[in-house]
């Protein structure tokens, strides 16, 4: 007599798959409530001429606004301010970064404490950083910099040292030296992370074989760090281009440094145009949704090169 047919064993119903999803559910809720249903409000919003001053005089117009926006020569003034301010504060941040991150993999006595402050500006708040450094640093009648200035003056015998109003003098600079010093601690810390990642024994190799300090950073070091490099740079681009605070607390948007984030507030809070400034809002989205698909493969690629290593 034939033995009798195992059977397959029974797979999970549905019941037993919602009860195992239904702790994350609120947490999907409240983020689909926080995040998307906004976004869509922003969406409907821009398909209408609508200006808060003109209540009755809301109609739908489609995607008008879109072209609108991309015919405003202040919108497209502020794109070409917001892509060099974005690109200036990446570049020199991502090089600071990676030289901080070169000291910082040294030992020396006090490594602890020297990372610790500076890593500090970047957990100080935007706006307390912006605040920092228009009044602290850049006011031209009690500001550090114009302090140091006046000392440096004493010291070489000189009777009148310059004394810039730094903002008016020299605006764009302001804000992006201010953005370049709360970022470069974030390009730091991840290019730290990557030279801590290294594999010590090709350099303890290529040590032995007489490469000197340059060669092991240009032949091992750089092409390793790539990866992290890509990293920090599509994030800080993220953030940057959105970057709101810096440009409204130093200048207000003046002498040519009002940035998208800024001209769109303009346009809300100022002009009114609420049709027109969620359409600029639903553009900067998706430019940043963009950004953020190449900045999440490049986490995925790294995930799967240390998955490999292991």
């Amino acid at each position: 007599m034939a033995a009798p047919a195992r059977r397959a064993p029974k797979k999970p119903g549905a019941a037993r798959a919602w009860a195992t999803r239904a702790p994350l559910m609120p947490a999907l809720i409240f983020l689909i409530l926080v995040t998307q249903l906004p976004f869509v409000a922003t969406l409907v919003i821009s398909l209408f001429d609508w200006n808060s001053l003109k209540p009755d005089e809301r109609k739908f117009t489609g995607l008008s606004n879109y072209t609108s926006v991309a015919s405003d020569e202040a919108l497209r003034e502020s794109i070409v301010t917001t892509v060099l301010l974005t690109a200036t504060v990446v570049i020199v941040s991502v090089v600071l970064g990676l030289l901080l991150a070169l000291l910082m993999d040294r030992k020396f006595r006090g490594r602890g404490l020297v990372r610790t402050m500076l890593i500090a500006p970047f957990l100080l708040v935007p706006v307390a950083s912006a605040l920092l450094w228009k009044h602290a640093l850049y006011n031209p009648e009690y500001g550090l910099f114009n302090g140091v200035l006046s000392w440096l003056g004493e010291l070489f015998g000189v009777d009148s040292p310059p004394q810039p109003d730094w903002i008016s003098d020299m605006p764009m600079f302001a804000v992006e030296a201010s953005l370049v010093w709360q970022w470069t601690p974030f390009m730091m810390l991840i290019l730290l992370a990557g030279l801590q990642s290294r594999p010590l024994d090709m350099i303890e190799a290529a040590r032995l074989d007489g490469a000197g300090n340059w060669q092991i950073f240009r032949f091992l070091t750089l092409p390793h760090l790539r990866r992290y490099l890509e990293l920090g740079t599509l994030l800080g681009s993220i953030y940057i281009v959105q970057n709101f605070d810096a440009v409204f607390t130093i200048t207000r948007g003046g002498l040519d440094t009002a940035n998208l984030p800024y001209t769109i507030y303009e346009t809300f809070y100022n002009a009114h145009e609420y049709g027109k400034a969620s359409a600029a809002g639903v553009l900067v989205v998706i430019g940043t949704i963009v950004i953020a698909t190449f900045a999440l493969r490049v986490v995925s690629s790294l995930f799967r090169e240390e998955v490999s290593r292991a």
